[in-house]
């Protein structure tokens, strides 16, 4: 009888603590929100009659940042970019624990990084409040902020965000302002060669410009095709 009044009085003891320990980081979740406010701040846009773009303006801070949404864009586009960055975009709450262990295993075996962990959530957060150190703190704030997208944001609207803020190179950001930039067409219509360009140059978007340094645009271009769930993913598109 002792051992179950013992027993008893741990499990209480303990789902007092977890409640607590779950409220708090509600309440700071509410204290220290994401900036999703900055996150609207665009590119004022000038159309005509039919809604096509006439002319865009910079933002205050000099970047050519066109909204742009899911529907906006080629949906074979949507499909390689999730292949490509987040394959279990879907599923996760903001970060991917499975890719957090994969990369920091590899880290502890080869003595760097092998490969990345970021989910488009948490570049999404990185995006929104960028930061200038690469350190384990910014890490850990772009995986809490992560979490917080994710709990007031659909996965759709994330997308939005990422397809707003992406850089690709110079003062362009966003995939609209890129394909318009670099190809002279919205992204509604993307060949499979134009996607994976798309898909490759945030990573080193002023390193890949195809303006500036097409044989590295190119080579970009083609280690997103030759992913195998990005092929998976392109299937017989064209």
């Amino acid at each position: 009888m002792r051992l179950w009044r013992k027993f008893a009085i741990g499990s209480a003891a303990g789902i007092v603590v977890a409640g607590a320990a779950l409220l708090a980081l509600d309440a700071a979740d509410k204290a220290f929100p994401p900036p999703l406010d900055k996150a609207g701040m665009v590119s004022p846009e000038v159309l005509d009659a039919d809604g096509q773009l006439l002319r865009a303006f910079a933002t205050s801070e000099g970047r050519w940042r066109l909204k742009t949404t899911v529907a906006d864009v080629d949906p074979q586009f949507l499909r390689m970019l999730v292949a490509y960055e987040d394959q279990r975009f879907y599923d996760h709450g903001g970060v991917d624990a499975w890719a957090l262990g994969r990369a920091s295993l590899q880290f502890v075996r080869n003595g760097r990084i092998v490969s990345g962990a970021s989910t488009l959530s948490m570049q999404v957060a990185r995006l929104i409040e960028p930061r200038a150190e690469r350190s384990f703190s910014a890490k850990l704030l772009q995986l809490v902020r992560a979490v917080q997208i994710e709990r007031r944001l659909s996965k759709e609207e994330i997308l939005d965000l990422y397809l707003t803020h992406a850089p690709y190179g110079g003062n362009l950001e966003g995939v609209r302002a890129a394909s318009l930039a670099y190809f002279g067409k919205e992204p509604r219509r993307l060949t499979v060669a134009e996607a994976a360009l798309l898909v490759a140059l945030p990573q080193l978007p002023e390193r890949r410009r195809p303006d500036r340094n097409l044989q590295a645009a190119q080579e970009a271009r083609k280690r997103v095709l030759d992913r195998a769930a990005v092929a998976e993913a392109v299937g017989d598109g064209e």
